[in-house]
């Protein structure tokens, strides 16, 4: 089948120089998912009165209020918390495609594709449809 000997060692070099850098991907890969899964994203409304950390998956984990709420609607203070919220997940969407090209590079196909899962999943929320109400 093989011609000769050296086409049979080119061939085994190949095999083992690709079955490398699928260990070596699954290896970044699994870094990555462990680097990623312990990211938090956090943000504070300009007058400091709510503060919004989310999860890796950009769902709150914790809300802080000011006391200085208090002096303010309610309907004002859900405005802030919804906003900081949005603004958190900004932040958790920013270390996450830093750390996913920081890993894998700008120009990996899987990077893109990651990134953009992100960002489908933690991008702007249009909100409820009768939002403009």
């Amino acid at each position: 089948m093989w011609a000769d000997e050296a086409a049979l060692d080119a061939a085994a070099r190949r095999l083992d120089e690709w079955e490398s850098s699928l260990a070596d991907r699954g290896a970044r890969a699994r870094e990555l998912s462990a680097r990623t899964q312990a990211l938090t994203g956090i943000a504070r409304s300009a007058d400091g009165l709510v503060e919004v950390t989310v999860d890796a998956s950009g769902l709150p984990t914790d809300v802080r209020l000011d006391e200085r709420v208090r002096q303010h609607s309610a309907v004002h203070t859900a405005r802030q918390i919804l906003t900081v919220t949005r603004d958190a997940r900004a932040d958790l969407l920013r270390q996450l495609v830093e750390a996913t090209t920081e890993m894998l590079g700008a120009d990996d196909p899987a990077a893109t594709a990651i990134v953009e899962s992100h960002r489908r999943r933690l991008g702007p929320d249009p909100g409820p449809p009768d939002a403009a109400r």
